[in-house]
């Protein structure tokens, strides 16, 4: 029973580490930028489309997070962006091939 208590224990301890570590590296406020900083781009577009879900349940408590970077290169970061997101979300409907078992005949 209170080798029970210890996991459900570390189990949370580390849900709570991995819930602040993917938090850390969310988009930034939606503040102009200081010139001379750089812009996002396909992999900071990567990794925020990763963490998107986690980031949009954040965001709902914490004005100061933001999902999508908007000092961004444009076309390369929402293309990492939108990739990360397919990767999260199941990518090109192949969950809805295997649900039915194969080709139909």
């Amino acid at each position: 029973m209170q080798l029970q208590r210890l996991r459900i224990g570390l189990l949370g301890l580390g849900a709570a580490a991995m819930l602040l570590v993917l938090t850390a590296c969310t988009a930034g406020p939606g503040i102009p930028p200081e010139s001379g900083t750089e812009v996002a781009g396909f992999w900071p577009g990567l990794w925020h489309g990763l963490i998107a879900p986690i980031t949009f349940i954040v965001s709902l408590f914490n004005s100061n997070v933001s999902i999508y970077e908007v000092h961004n290169n444009g076309g390369w970061y929402d293309f990492g962006f939108l990739f990360g997101l397919s990767i999260v979300f199941g990518g090109m409907g192949g969950g809805g091939f295997a649900a039915r078992g194969g080709r139909s005949k």
